[in-house]
């Protein structure tokens, strides 16, 4: 059996240049490192809110922030 992977949370929009970038970017730091799962910021109120244009957003599952709108690969050190 594989370990699982720590997972991670990306908040975008679609066809938002800077979330692709900002995941290329992490998948080339940590290839194979996190799962990484995508989800619109829209889809809550509560993301929405609080984050509103300042994407894209890497967070853990919990709610944790990691890094906002530039990836910051020491943030997941």
């Amino acid at each position: 059996m594989q370990p699982t992977r720590p997972v991670l949370l990306l908040l975008g929009r679609p066809d938002c240049q800077l979330c692709e970038e900002f995941r290329v970017e992490l998948e080339k730091a940590f290839p194979g490192r996190y799962d990484v799962q995508g989800a619109c910021v829209d889809d809550r109120a509560d993301w929405r809110e609080r984050f509103g244009t300042r994407i894209p957003v890497l967070m853990t599952p919990d709610g944790r922030v990691l890094c906002t709108t530039w990836f910051d690969p020491d943030a997941l050190e």
